[in-house]
């Protein structure tokens, strides 16, 4: 195995001098980082959505740069997050796959969390761990995160307030973001109780109500919605942050189902695609009178938030030197009463369930990326350089100047940010354990995937990515070399993970 390790010993002020001035900021940036939840790649309109307008987030693609081919770390929630804030890919990230710690008791049991707050959340990550948080404190840096965290129960090491953010509002567990109407959020160490009645997810039409009207739907509308009480409190924070440089990590938890958005958007929605027929829960959240409308109205309503907080930067006068970074935890999602295909939300690449969330495949991992830095990125431009989560620790140490030493997979793009050489990857890796097993490797345009792991048949397919995006034409038979290569790549990249769920037999491990 080969590890990355990368120490930046110089401040920001002496890195930046090396450059031309007109080349690097003389102070370093304030950093946002706006992470969507299951996003797909053509969900945005600058990606060639058509159905749901998103003029706001279009517009800071056209102040910046917009990436064609960033990828995130998993298809999945939590080990994409992992891969994200440890600069580390899957095949040794701590977190591979969604744990919900079920050995502490009825987990899954919403009203049993709201009782016993030891049942909330995921199995920590380790005390000491570098993360995007503590990199950039180091730097200087105050540190918030925002929305929905996924990597740490709370009463454990693995909580924001103890893994680099001085501040967190949201929610700690994944598992409570699926209702967006919840009693209650997270303020550091602390819960914060909404004006909301208790309705557990996954609760279904009262008995003998007419799916067609309206009313019928009352009670998965209730009063504080989750994410606005979460943009208040960005607001709050940007505001206050002006005497130091700050990073914020805003991870909002649309457009992950339950399909719930304010009624305002949905209207507008309703006027725009017409009659539909009402989602009645059969594949999982609540159910909704108008799913299409209601999907499209969470992205546009997300698209609001984020033209407020441009706005909110112009007015405070520190737009310009603030790099803001917009993409998706994966590729979008296939139940809840989500039509993927009909918005074409996966863009290029194929949506339907076993292409999207979950898959290795394009669809799942490869996900928009916008970068608007006034100060530095030349507007209207667009990158075709191949990009990964595990390069954005790299990266923001990079910009902020960090000294701390860190073990990183990731390659900063910087250069590419601000129009200099870019250095490649030699390989880009991922491994998922669930939904089957599965690894996937990209060397060039040559993308290899293996599916279906865990039942010991399964065989790499090799895709031509230069003119196979849907990954359809299997390869592999006529190129044994590049399997050869991708086999060595596995050999050095994989990591046997210490948690036995997310062990390959077929790689001689034992699994739980």
């Amino acid at each position: 195995m080969t590890f990355r390790l990368i120490f930046l010993p110089l401040t920001a002020v002496l890195f930046f001098a090396c450059s031309p001035e007109k080349d690097r900021p003389q102070s370093p940036p304030n950093i946002i980082y706006i992470l969507a939840d299951d996003l797909g790649y053509g969900d945005l309109g600058c990606y060639g959505q058509e159905k749901i307008e998103t003029p706001h987030i279009d517009a800071l693609a056209a102040s910046g740069m917009l990436f064609t081919q960033h990828y995130s770390g998993a298809p999945v929630c939590a080990p994409a997050r992992a891969v994200l804030l440890t600069g580390q890919h899957s095949g040794r990230a701590q977190v591979r796959g969604n744990d919900e710690w079920g050995d502490r008791g009825d987990v899954w049991n919403y009203m049993a969390m709201l009782a016993d707050s030891t049942l909330e959340g995921q199995r920590p990550i380790k005390e000491g761990t570098t993360t995007l948080g503590s990199l950039l404190q180091g730097a200087g840096y105050t540190t918030a995160i925002v929305g929905k965290w996924g990597l740490g129960a709370p009463h454990t090491v693995g909580v924001p307030n103890k893994q680099g953010f001085d501040y967190f509002f949201g929610y700690n567990c994944q598992r409570q973001a699926h209702t967006l109407y919840p009693v209650h959020l997270w303020e550091n160490d602390r819960r914060v109780y909404l004006n909301n009645d208790t309705i557990p997810p996954n609760t279904r039409l009262p008995e003998g109500a007419d799916p067609y009207s309206e009313e019928s739907y009352a009670d998965y509308f209730l009063t504080d919605y989750a994410p606005e009480e979460m943009f208040k409190r960005i607001q709050e924070f940007v505001k206050e942050e002006t005497d130091s440089p700050f990073f914020l990590y805003w991870a909002t938890p649309i457009p992950h189902v339950p399909l719930q958005a304010p009624e305002k958007w949905i209207d507008y929605y309703v006027n725009k695609f017409g009659e539909e027929d009402p989602y009645l829960g059969e594949r999982s959240y609540f159910p909704a009178r108008h799913p299409r409308a209601t999907y499209a109205a969470m992205v546009s309503y997300l698209d609001e938030q984020v033209g407020n907080l441009v706005q909110q930067l112009k007015d405070q006068g520190i737009y310009d030197n603030t790099l803001i970074i917009f993409t998706s935890d994966n590729g979008p999602t296939f139940n809840g009463g989500t039509d993927s295909p009909w918005f074409n939300s996966a863009g290029i690449f194929r949506e339907e369930s076993g292409y999207g969330k979950g898959y290795l495949y394009e669809g799942g991992i490869r996900v928009p990326m916008i970068a608007s830095w006034p100060a530095k990125i030349k507007k209207g431009t667009q990158s075709d350089h191949a990009s990964v989560f595990y390069d954005v620790m790299p990266t923001l140490a990079e910009i902020a100047g960090a000294e701390e030493t860190y073990d990183s997979d990731g390659v900063s793009f910087l250069p590419t940010l601000i129009g200099e050489d870019q250095k490649e990857h030699e390989y880009l890796y991922w491994e998922f354990p669930s939904y089957g097993g599965q690894m996937a490797v990209r060397i060039g345009n040559w993308k290899a995937l293996r599916l279906n792991i865990h039942d010991g048949e399964s065989e790499w397919q090799l895709f031509d990515l230069s003119n196979d995006l849907l990954e359809s034409n299997d390869l592999a038979a006529d190129h044994p070399e590049i399997i050869r290569k991708v086999e060595a790549i596995v050999a050095e990249a994989h990591v046997p993970a210490t948690n036995p769920r997310w062990r390959y037999a077929a790689l001689g491990e034992e699994p739980k």
